[in-house]
């Protein structure tokens, strides 16, 4: 029989050692720097072969810490963990330095540096990071200058956030000693932070055995949570209200998501992603996403009971779960079940970047005041991946028991592959829409773009021409049990639909145009 290290067969392990920060001279008094007693006591349980750092209550003000394997690292009742300010322009100290190597052609600096953040590890094993306490991101960059806005005030969106963006500027000026940007637009000179500007509130590389539970992070920079190239990842319990993106599980496998609350309206609250951001292409496999709730209200209001619906952002507040954009890598075996989605987007599965996304089970859903499409699947050919020479597939997806009310007029569902590469065995039952209406004719007989290699944001395309299902190159289409409605007279057709061979209805009210 194989047992756990330090067990035998007369009993369980023996309770792993504490380590008070206040004890390695921690003040938590929110004024003085802790970021050297922390990783003190990080240091003592990496010398100890495993063990706790904890937080007691009191404000923990701390740039970059550093993980070790074995640890667990527990933020107690009343404890705040703050990132601290970065240092001014040119002095050293501040949030550890980006990794040294190559750029990254293929992806920001977001998603592809990890020591410049307030928690971070690569390489370990057995990691632990809980609660029931708080992470602040005060001091944190959201990726467009070295400190964000306060919480509540809106920036504008990095330059880099979306690649069409980029690539509309023209012409950059080489990185000093790095060269000019490849044909995505990286790197470029406005998305790369300086030494000492830290811009994820926890980042995780290459590690396994991770369980991230019962913590509330607030403002929390690019990421709340970037988790690239890792192994059985547990985040459950975990409340999020922040300023980009919330959860970003990115290339990993074996992940479970879980009980978990994210507002975020100006990026993805809970995002599945196969980037070559860890410097390298493999798919993100075996997801489940349970039991969660995604929202899009101003940044903070969630946390204090508020929850204002002030929308600042073209498109209307994200929020959304999405499986994308980023995608080199592909996706398999996931599934999302009872989830709530209010005041965002909706549910968005896009493969551009030429692998697969295959064996998706959606179930459960309900959706209020969606500001796109309630659900968006979407294969196109951006490429934006080593070595791919055309679309990739996306197949095999279950779609059931959803509800959407109060859809903004421009998108209903959207289905869209491209001509010879065609969506396929996607199956959708027991689907309520309430789209708020308000077409025109002219919205009716509006073409609409392909839009290939571009973004794959719904806002995009415009508004379609039928407000409750719109699939386009789609084979073996499955509609079952649909129900579409108006709260507000349209214009256009609730159904329209082009090159789509295959398809099988039963049960279907409201699609009269099939």
């Amino acid at each position: 029989m194989n047992l756990p290290p330090g067990s035998s067969p007369a009993g369980p392990a023996a309770a792993s050692p504490e380590f008070d920060v206040r004890s390695f001279g921690a003040a938590g008094d929110g004024r003085t720097s802790d970021t050297a007693a922390i990783n003190r006591a990080i240091a003592a349980v990496r010398a100890a072969g495993g063990g706790t750092v904890v937080f007691p209550a009191g404000d923990y003000l701390s740039h970059s810490i550093r993980l070790c394997s074995h640890l667990t690292l527990r933020l107690g009742a009343g404890a705040r963990l703050i990132a601290a300010d970065p240092p001014p322009p040119g002095q050293p100290g501040g949030y550890d330095a980006p990794e040294e190597g190559p750029p990254n052609v293929f992806q920001d600096y977001g998603h592809s540096r990890f020591r410049n953040s307030l928690i971070w590890g690569e390489d370990l094993e057995h990691v632990t990071l809980c609660g029931p306490g708080i992470i602040f991101g005060r001091g944190l960059s959201r990726g467009n200058g070295r400190v964000a806005l306060p919480v509540g005030q809106v920036a504008p969106q990095p330059p880099g956030h979306l690649p069409d963006v980029l690539e509309a500027d023209g012409p950059v000026a080489p990185l000093p000693g790095v060269g000019a940007p490849g044909p995505f637009g990286y790197p470029h000179p406005l998305d790369v932070l300086p030494a000492g500007v830290g811009n994820k509130a926890i980042a995780l590389k290459h590690c396994r055995q991770v369980t991230v539970r019962d913590l509330t992070i607030l403002h929390g920079g690019h990421f709340a949570i970037l988790a690239a190239a890792c192994d059985n990842v547990t985040v459950d319990h975990v409340f999020i209200d922040t300023n980009r993106d919330g959860i970003d599980i990115d290339a990993c496998a074996n992940v479970r998501i879980s009980h978990c609350s994210v507002n975020s309206p100006w990026d993805d609250g809970i995002c599945v992603k196969a980037s070559c951001g860890f410097g390298g292409v493999r798919p993100v496999e075996n997801v489940t996403i349970s039991d969660c709730y995604v929202s899009g209200f101003e940044e903070g209001t969630l946390y204090d009971g508020t929850r204002s619906r002030v929308i600042n952002h073209r498109g209307g507040p994200i929020g959304r779960i999405k499986l994308g954009t980023e995608a080199s890598g592909g996706f398999r075996n996931i599934a999302i079940t009872n989830c709530v989605f209010e005041f965002c987007r909706g549910l968005a599965l896009e493969q551009v970047d030429g692998a697969g996304l295959e064996d998706v089970v959606v179930s459960n859903l309900t959706m209020r005041d969606v500001m796109n499409a309630p659900i968006f699947i979407r294969l196109a050919g951006r490429l934006r991946a080593p070595g791919v020479t055309g679309p990739g597939t996306v197949r095999r997806i279950a779609i059931s028991n959803v509800i959407a009310h109060d859809v903004a007029p421009d998108h209903g569902i959207f289905i869209a592959g491209l001509p010879g590469h065609p969506v396929t065995e996607v199956r959708l039952e027991g689907i309520q829409i309430y789209s708020r209406g308000g077409g025109t004719a002219a919205d009716a007989a509006r073409p609409v773009p392909e839009m290939v290699r571009d973004y794959p944001e719904p806002m995009l395309f415009g508004r379609l021409p039928a407000w409750g299902l719109y699939a386009r190159h789609a084979a073996g289409l499955q509609l079952r049990d649909i129900s579409l409605r108006l709260l507000a007279p349209d214009a256009r057709p609730a159904v329209v639909l082009d090159d789509v061979s295959g398809l099988r209805t039963r049960d279907c009210d409201g699609l009269k145009d099939v």
